[in-house]
């Protein structure tokens, strides 16, 4: 089975939060109020954000009032670059990123089958902006208090 890793999907939840926050007043938000929301670890969230400020997707703001913010909109952000940023490559299998890696590419069926299901799903992540994972937690979160008020 292929997984993200934890520091994938947090990393991602951390960058809704931070779109959540960026959206309704552009604020910056210490990584202890994320910890608490999104019930992740500090220390983990601490790691976490490094690799996001390095490939310049949050930045961080010093002082009163400081902490981190989306270093753009959340629509010019894409969820590939997140990924890309946490997890590294999203290829299948090693030798799609480095063609020394197996001396049977030449020959090997299901180097094709790999290369393929890598694109897709490559694409996919490309397609998605970090706006369209926070519209659809809004709209997740909106059902569930509706349904919550009909009880």
């Amino acid at each position: 089975m292929i997984k993200l890793s934890t520091k994938g999907r947090y990393g991602t939840r951390l960058m809704v939060n931070l779109a959540r926050h960026y959206k309704n007043s552009n604020e910056a938000v210490i990584l202890k109020n994320v910890a608490e929301e999104e019930g992740i670890s500090i220390r983990y969230l601490e790691q976490i954000v490094i690799p996001l400020k390095i490939n310049k997707l949050v930045k961080s703001i010093r002082g009163a009032g400081g902490g981190y913010t989306l270093a753009r909109k959340a629509s010019e952000i894409k969820l590939c670059e997140i990924l890309q940023a946490l997890e590294g490559s999203c290829s299948l299998v090693e030798c799609l990123e480095d063609e020394s890696f197996c001396e049977k590419i030449k020959t090997c069926g299901t180097y094709e089958i790999w290369k393929g299901a890598t694109d897709l799903l490559k694409n996919y992540f490309e397609r998605l902006t970090l706006q369209n994972v926070l519209d659809i937690s809004d709209k997740k979160i909106a059902a569930a208090k509706k349904k919550g008020k009909s009880k």
